[in-house]
Formats: structure tokens, sequence, C-alpha cells
């Protein structure tokens, strides 16, 4: 292979989602705009992901620096490439049944998904303040655009300016406190940046400290940690359903690893500072997730608390600053996406004749009428509560015993307790699907939101068995990162 190639491997991923969007952005243009053209480039597009997917899985594990160590892939990133492009695959296919039935699948949904998965693999990848921004706009500015995609719906264009002018306020502070960061190191890479901040020095700057707050700040409004998470129940609620399942799946595992790498490769020496700061956060962002969500009877909204809960109980992971730590939030978000992904091909899958089920009442007597599905649901939501022998319990168990090893007793007493307040509302569902009587029957299940949510079901309950494999490559993308 030429030698030009070699050197640029590590990016290949990146390339082909980029490239993939512009080729079929360019055939969506000149191809009729009807429907089966529209699912045809989303079936491309799928395609394209898989490619990367590919890709991403057979990339030496070795540890690679491009432009001028702006850009890094190891293990690591490796790792969370995976499951972002397994998120933003599947919620794209959950798409298609989704739009057909509403006559609005347009050719732009899936190049704009692609767009926006590229976005995420080179925030991923950022080991440089300007390389970080980057990706985090290019997805930011695509996603912006999803959640707005359905012209003709109100809350969809509502939906879509909210996320707007708050993505535009975290992006405002974002670049204030790596403007500070800039100012006091000298640089915007990653390793100069944590040699400056090793000294004694750089921990008692107020330039610093408050430079990485701003910086906190602005990736907690993407990931949408209390208090940042006021854009999270309204944009969950106004998108359509399938631009909701990638909200909650694949942006937050970019945006979580990116917090992963930037506070550990480039503020290794403001541990207390920053450890203070994620603990706060992980703290507020359980106790709301699990308190607020109680009063909720949109399924849609009540997801949107529930992923503000479960960004908490990762973010103990992170606060523990170890390579446990690392280890324990990546099982949890490899748990989390099944999770998420499944309960919203259970959403997608439920129809009634004058539109879809969003309303927890309209589920009532799902078990008389279509009891695998409910079996589906009380699963999924049993594991998202943490118990056990489900998935979610493992992701949860993994999180807090690195905690306690830490010595953050207080932060896994809390989180066990935030789980316990959760586990209400996930049951109060599965109590109308099996115990209150059926109001109107529902439509017939579609088939790949069924097998979707069918295989996460599975997933969940077959975890404690093939666990290994997952754990074991967790293991070693959190030991590429710097301790």
């Amino acid at each position: 292979m030429h030698p030009f190639l070699t050197s640029i491997g590590p990016i290949f991923p990146e390339i082909i989602v980029a490239l993939g969007a512009m080729v079929l952005l360019v055939y969506g243009v000149f191809r009729p705009e009807t429907e089966a053209n529209a699912e045809a480039t989303g079936w491309l597009a799928v395609l394209v992901l898989l490619t990367a997917a590919l890709t991403v899985a057979l990339d030496p594990p070795s540890t690679t620096l491009l432009f001028d160590g702006a850009f890094v892939s190891d293990r690591f990133t490796d790792f969370a490439k995976l499951l972002v492009l397994a998120g933003s695959a599947v919620a794209l296919i959950l798409s298609f049944d989704y739009f057909r039935r509403l006559k609005a699948m347009k050719f732009e949904y899936p190049v704009l998904v692609l767009l926006a998965t590229a976005g995420m693999m080179v925030m991923v990848s950022a080991n440089d303040l300007i390389s970080l921004y980057l990706g985090l706009e290019m997805q930011s500015l695509a996603l912006y655009v999803l959640a707005a995609i359905r012209r003709d719906n109100v809350k969809s264009s509502e939906a879509g300016l909210k996320y707007f002018v708050l993505g535009a306020l975290s992006s405002g502070m974002l670049l204030y406190g790596a403007s500070l960061i800039y100012g006091y190191t000298g640089s915007t890479n990653f390793a100069v940046i944590a040699s400056v901040a090793k000294g004694k020095a750089a921990a008692e700057s107020l330039v610093l400290v408050v430079g990485l707050v701003f910086l906190l700040v602005g990736l907690a409004f993407k990931v949408s940690a209390v208090p940042f998470h006021m854009w999270t129940p309204d944009v969950y609620e106004g998108a359509p359903t399938p631009v909701t399942a990638l909200f909650a799946a694949a942006p937050k595992i970019a945006a979580l690893t990116l917090l992963m790498r930037t506070l550990h490769e480039a503020f290794p020496g403001l541990g207390p500072q920053w450890q203070q700061v994620v603990t706060i956060l992980a703290i507020a962002s359980m106790l709301l997730g699990a308190v607020a969500a109680i009063g909720q009877t949109n399924l849609k909204r009540l997801m949107a608390y529930s992923s503000i809960g479960h960004v908490g109980y990762a973010l103990v992971g992170v606060s523990t600053d170890s390579v446990e730590g690392m280890q324990a939030v990546l099982v949890y978000l490899s748990i989390y996406l099944v999770m998420t992904l499944g309960v919203f091909a259970c959403i997608v899958s439920l129809q009634k004749k004058d539109g879809q089920v969003v309303a927890i009442a309209d589920l009532s007597g799902l078990s008389k009428s279509n009891l695998p599905m409910a079996f589906a649901l009380f699963v999924l939501l049993f594991s998202l509560a943490g118990i056990p022998p489900l998935a979610g319990f493992f992701a949860k168990f993994y999180v807090f015993a690195a905690a306690i090893k830490a010595g953050l007793y207080p932060l896994a007493v809390i989180g066990v307790l935030a789980s316990v307040v959760a586990a209400y509302y996930y049951l109060a569902v599965v109590k109308v699907m099996f115990f209150d009587e059926p109001k109107e029957k529902l439509l017939d299940v579609p088939r790949v939101p069924g097998l979707i949510a069918a295989g996460a079901s599975l997933f969940v309950i077959l975890f404690a068995v093939f666990a290994g494999p997952v754990v074991e490559a967790a293991a070693a993308a959190a030991g590429a990162l710097k301790f």
C-alpha cells in the first residue's frame, strides 16, 4: 500500500462516512423524489455505516496520532466508534417504517445522520481543542436539522429551534473555556496542555480552573447532565421518534467518551478540581432523573428523564479517575445503547389508528393484545431500572463497584438510592401494560422494529452469559487512556 494511504489509515472510517454522505447527497438530488428512492438512500447509508464499522474493527490495536497530534486512534477510540456507528445504524433502520407510515421520508434524512455520525467519530478521536470543537459542531449542526426534519409538525420545529438556541449557548461557553485554557497554556493540544497543567501553579491558577469549568459546562450540555439538561425533555418529545432514538444513543456515547479523554489526557494534574464538578453533575443527574420522571405521562419525556439519570450513573464512573472507572463507563455505555434502542424500537412499533403511541396510558392492556411486545418492553424497562439478573444490573454494578474502590462511598450510596426511586416509574409502565384494561386495539407490529426489540431483549436477558468479551474489550479500551 502507498505510504500516504498507510499514514492516513486510522482516519479511513471518518473518510468513508463523510464521502458516503456526499455521494448519497448527489445521488438523492439527481433521483426522482419518491418514497422508494428516499428509503433506498437510507439503506445505502446503513451500508456506509456498516463498512465504516468493519474498517474500525480491522484497525490494528495501536496508538496513532495524525494532524500534528490533533487526531488520535487507539483501542479506546475504536471501542467508542463501534458503539456510535451501531447506534446510528439501528436508529436509521428504525426510521424507515416510521416515515413510510407518515409518507414523510426524505433523502436528506440519512445524509444528515451520516454527517452527524462523522462529527461524532471526530469527537471520539479528538486530541486537541480545535478538533474537539470541529467534531462537536459537525455533529450538532446536523442534529439541529434532524430534530426539525418534519416541517409540517409544530412540535418538531419547536424542538429543532430549542435545541439550536441552547446548543449555540453551550458552544459559546465551551469556546470561552477553550480560549482561557489556550491563553494560560499557549496550546490547544491535549499533551501540551497536560504538561503545563501538571504543575502546582496550574492547580492554583484561577484562569485555568475557570477555563476547565466552562469547558465542562459546554460538554455537560451535550450529554444533558443536570443542571444543563433543560433542552432534553422538550426535544425528545418534539423530534420524530427515530430521531429521538438517535439522540438518546449515539451522541450521548460520543460526548461522554470525549469528556473522558479530555479530562484524562489534557487535565490529569487537575484531577481534584474536575472530580468535584463531575461528582456534583453525577449526583444532580441521578436524583433529577429519578424524581422528575415520576409524574410524566408521555413515553418519550419519560425516556428523556431516564437518559438524564443514566448519564448521571455513567458520570459516577468518570468521577473515579481510575482505569476501573473508565472500564465501567464503557461497559455501561455498551449496555445502555442496547437498552435504549430496544425501548425506542418498541415505541416505534406501537401504532394506533390515529397515529403513534406516545402516552403511557395508550399501553393499557398491551399484554392482552400483544404479549411478545409487552414482554420485550417489560424486560427492557426492568433492565433500565437495574433489576438483576438483567444487563442493566451489571452496568450499574460495575460503575458502583468502581466508585467504592475509589473510596467514593457517598456517591455509590446516592446512586443505589436513586436507582430504587427510578424503579418506580419503570414499574408504573409495566403495571399499565399488564394490569390495566385495554383501551384501543393497536395495529400490527412492523417486522424490522419488532426484530430489533426482540434482539435487544435477548441481549439484556442473556448478557451474563457473554459478558466476558464486552468487559475485556472495555478493559483494553480503558487501558489506552493515560493515568
